[in-house]
């Protein structure tokens, strides 16, 4: 039982890793004005990193959600216009998949972000504060 633990601890660091590097491949193909190669590469290594992570079983529900059905054919269909150079499209094809699936996780990441010490107090200040929680989707209670 230990062993089986320790097999899928490892997954999941390698799957975090994955994910982490397919997200700096995908901001470097944006910074290189959307080079396909780099934009591919991020996207390969993304899904390599969410399979590891949370298992195939789990990916193919996740991405098969009734809710999510639209996010995720907008994604595929972005990596294929990507892959049969149409960057620029596919791109924006796909960040559209990205909002619809992964849309729900912007308030975590933003409560995330305002614990970190240096861009914490920045998402913080009050002139930036509620247009970032309006983006993000959190809604907060008036006092």
């Amino acid at each position: 039982m230990l062993g089986n633990f320790i097999k899928k601890d490892r997954n999941a660091q390698f799957g975090v890793a994955f994910t982490f590097g397919g997200f700096l491949f995908f901001l470097f193909g944006i910074v290189t004005f959307f080079d396909r190669a780099l934009l591919a590469l991020g996207n390969i290594l993304f899904l390599i990193g969410v399979l590891l992570i949370i298992g195939p079983h789990k990916t193919y529900n996740f991405f098969n959600r009734p809710t999510k059905r639209r996010g995720s054919i907008c994604f595929l269909i972005g990596i294929s216009l990507i892959l049969s150079k149409w960057t620029f499209i596919g791109f924006i094809i796909e960040s559209l998949g990205i909002v619809g699936l992964f849309g729900d996780f912007f308030g975590i990441i933003v409560q995330f972000l305002r614990s970190l010490p240096i861009i914490g107090p920045i998402l913080s200040n009050p002139a930036i504060a509620p247009f970032i929680d309006r983006l993000a989707g959190i809604s907060v209670l008036p006092v």
